[in-house]
């Protein structure tokens, strides 16, 4: 096998002459050259891919073009001849190109003619008395060009070749440009059998013994002429290597697995090569990582790893251990793992690796904020500090080192970590604009999606929900091309759980869908997908009271342990749980649940977002076991805790859950004030749920106030009916809100009232119609529960 050259590039250098001769027409020059470009340099002539079937695309027209002569004839075959001979096209004078170099001796001489395609030096030019000032006419190739350094390093390396390895690219060539001898015959009738070696055919011609003839044929290409294509395909190091580098750009870089179709055309390489580059072995880690084989993967991390280390020493060990810890945290190893990142520091402080160093730190700080009880110990141990002290010496060292990503992504994790903890949004936004400067001074493209994955957290903390939205839409149109598919899977999500919370159940599957099929063959990625496909299917069975349904999906979920979820996934998931129990009457087991929720989210610091949550849905439990006023605290907390740390969304809830409480002690005058101040704010978060609650709050405040009206004068009963209409509007609002997300239990709710309210005002007309209209969404919510396997 040769180091570099294939017959594939006696094609591109055949192309190359071809452009020199100005023998290419014009309106072919660009194809041509863009088609050379590709497969010298990586230029893709079509433009920045925007799919990730498009990147592996390249990498098999790579391939292709290595063992197949037809992507030249794809290329060739629709421009026309130059001298406009009639049928000729481009593909011919090819064509007669390559066959004209007809034996090992002609092979030779046209590397040697190469160098007619490269300027002469003036030293040259004065020999052959030529005047080194006038330039030379015709196309000549500057030797720093990229086509003037590929034919010089195709001659270095031809001459570099012995003899045998120069037999062998000569049979591989005319074992590769052999498929199109059946189109030479067409087009030349003196074309024989041993027209692809001049040797042959002038024995053949000159009357040698056919007996001999053959023989010295079959000796020569062994079982070609015969039809046999069993042989080894014509491939270099120089390709595999390519391809291997690639492989692994790709599944470091998006994350993505090995298409089935280039894994395959890749293995049918390497079992032509008696050279196996060690970075197999990390291919094949990498593949059976992403895969969930975790005995392969860490079989083949070792043989990697023992392999650099035999020849580089220790130079690599810390990289080693790095993997090795990413490895067993992604298959739920987690002790083992911060063990292995601990060894990566200590190993990278002695060999004064200041990348791994602070890879290895930044991954600890990750990996506390979602197991803090692993990390607790060395915190107080002040092995590696707190959150801020870490954040705040990686930040500087990256600074030093020119680590830009590292960089940005630090302050990322500042402003996240602001987030977290309910501090200044001020602080926040300063950390985001400054990462967000460093992204684009340095071009980090792969840095938009943690970007704008953190941009639409605060934007729906804010309660902003249209610019969350926004956000997510702004980076699966723009930005997917240049992020992992990591990024890309959680922008998804989350803008599935945006239109979750409007009720778009249809349109969040969907989302989901456009995912890629050959990305989501990854292990990890395919759970996290399947995952948020149920949270949509289980949150639908549960507005539309399906709860048998919701019931097997919840046994799934529940049958994983926390530490398999995100910690946002995990909250999700429980408060989903909480909803079923307490649309079953469990009323015990969902405020059991709730208290022990509150109880883990205080121990372990968690995110203050989920903290108010919890606190907002014991509020929810305690009104829906006719206490509300039990909740009273809870509720002043959470409305203090939300309008510390801006969140807006949260704030209206537990500012309605104190309106509700009013509404119980009488204080409906109090409860109006509230509630009419903030529900035109709260129409902003884009939340269905929460605003038909504060419209349905809002009716039962009218409802008290016309209550209190026992006089019997017009005024008052002109007041009475004043309030009764208001709380009519309030209840029919609410209605629309609660059908928009399709909770048939809330309607019924509603429409009850609607009733009751049209009884008081003696239009007993419309409240039979409501009545009766409450009877069918009834018998609609006891007809979808028995349905359990409309869950899909």
């Amino acid at each position: 096998m040769s180091r570099y050259l294939t017959p594939a590039k006696v094609g591109l250098l055949v192309l190359v002459e071809l452009y020199v001769e100005e023998a290419i027409p014009g309106d072919a020059v660009v194809p041509v050259l863009s088609f050379i470009a590709s497969h010298l340099t990586g230029y893709d002539p079509n433009g920045p891919s925007t799919s990730q079937a498009m990147r592996w695309a390249k990498a098999e027209r790579a391939v292709s073009l290595v063992i197949s002569i037809k992507d030249f004839e794809k290329l060739l075959s629709s421009y026309p001849f130059l001298m406009s001979l009639p049928g000729k096209r481009l593909w011919d004078q090819f064509l007669n190109k390559l066959w004209g170099i007809d034996s090992l001796h002609a092979l030779e001489e046209f590397f040697e003619h190469l160098s007619s395609t490269l300027p002469k030096t003036k030293e040259e030019l004065r020999k052959e008395g030529l005047d080194p000032d006038e330039p030379e006419p015709g196309i000549k190739l500057s030797h720093n060009s990229p086509l003037g350094a590929f034919v010089r390093r195709a001659r270095l390396e031809y001459q570099r070749l012995q003899f045998h390895d120069c037999t062998e690219l000569w049979k591989d060539f005319v074992r590769y440009r052999q498929p199109t001898s059946h189109y030479q015959k067409r087009k030349n009738p003196d074309f024989g059998r041993y027209s692809f070696d001049n040797v042959l055919l002038r024995g053949e011609l000159e009357d040698w013994d056919v007996d001999k003839v053959a023989s010295l044929a079959s000796v020569a290409y062994g079982d070609m002429l015969a039809g046999d294509r069993t042989g080894t395909l014509p491939v270099s190091l120089e390709d595999v290597e390519n391809l291997l580098d690639f492989q692994i750009e790709q599944m470091q870089k998006y994350g993505n697995r090995i298409p089935l179709e280039i894994r395959h055309q890749f293995h049918d390489l390497l079992n032509d090569t008696f050279m196996i580059p060690s970075l197999t072995h990390y291919i094949t880690f990498l593949d059976a990582w992403r895969a969930g084989d975790y005995p392969t993967a860490f079989d083949f991390l070792h043989r990697y790893f023992d392999y650099t280390m035999h020849h580089r020493d220790r130079l690599f060990y810390q990289y080693a251990l790095m993997n090795l810890a990413v490895l067993q945290a992604d298959f739920g190893c987690y002790k083992e793992a911060m063990t292995a990142m601990l060894e990566t520091v200590a190993t990278a402080r002695e060999n004064r690796d200041m990348t791994c160093l602070n890879f290895s730190l930044n991954w600890l700080f990750h990996f506390g904020q979602a197991h803090p009880d692993l990390i607790r110990d060395l915190q107080s141990d002040n092995l590696l500090g707190t959150g801020k002290e870490t954040l705040a010496f990686l930040r500087v060292k990256a600074r030093e080192a020119g680590m830009w990503t590292l960089w940005s992504s630090v302050l990322l994790s500042e402003a996240k970590l602001c987030l977290i903890n309910g501090d200044s949004i001020a602080t926040t936004f300063e950390h985001m604009v400054r990462s967000s400067q460093i992204i684009v001074e340095k071009n980090m493209k792969g840095m938009f999606g943690a970007h704008l994955g953190l941009s639409s957290s605060l934007w729906g903390r804010l309660g902003l929900g249209h610019l969350a939205a926004a956000s997510c839409e702004i980076f699966l149109r723009c930005h997917t091309y240049h992020s992992m598919f990591d990024d890309e899977l959680k922008m998804i999500s989350r803008f599935s759980l945006a239109l979750l919370e409007q009720g778009k159940y249809g349109e969040a599957m969907e989302i989901l869908d456009k995912a890629d099929e050959n990305s989501l063959r990854s292990w990890k990625p395919s759970q996290y997908w399947y995952k948020y496909r149920g949270i949509i299917r289980l949150r639908r069975d549960l507005h539309r009271n399906n709860l048998d349904g919701a019931e097997q999906l919840l046994d799934q979920f529940l049958q994983s342990k926390g530490d398999d979820f995100e910690p946002d996934l995990a909250f999700v998931i429980d408060t989903a749980h909480i909803d079923y129990l307490t649309r079953r009457g469990d009323l015990s087991s969902a405020s059991d649940k709730v208290d022990k929720l509150i109880s883990e989210l205080q121990d372990e610091n968690r995110d203050i977002c989920l903290r108010v949550k919890a606190l907002l849905i014991k509020v929810s439990l305690l009104d829906h076991c006719g206490r509300p006023q039990r909740a009273f605290s809870i509720a002043l907390r959470a409305a203090n805790l939300s309008l510390r740390a801006r969140l807006i969304s949260l704030l209206w809830a537990a500012i309605g859950a104190i309106s509700n409480i009013l509404v119980s002690m009488g204080e409906f005058e109090a409860a109006t004030q509230l509630l009419t101040a903030i529900l035109p704010r709260s129409l902003e978060c884009e939340s269905p749920a929460l605003t038909a609650k504060l419209y349905a709050y809002l009716a039962d405040a009218n409802m008290g106030l016309a209550g209190q009206e026992s006089e019997a004068s017009k005024a008052a009963i002109k007041r009475r009916d004043e309030y009764l209409n208001r709380a009519a509007m309030a209840v029919q609002r609410a209605f629309d809100e609660y059908s928009s997300i399709e909770d048939i239990t809330s309607q019924c709710e509603m429409m009850a009232k609607k009733a009751v309210i049209m009884k008081v005002l003696g239009d007993m007309a419309l409240a039979a119609d409501y009545a009766s209209a409450y009877v069918e969404l009834k018998k609609k919510a006891e007809s979808l529960g028995l349905h359990r396997g409309e869950t899909g």
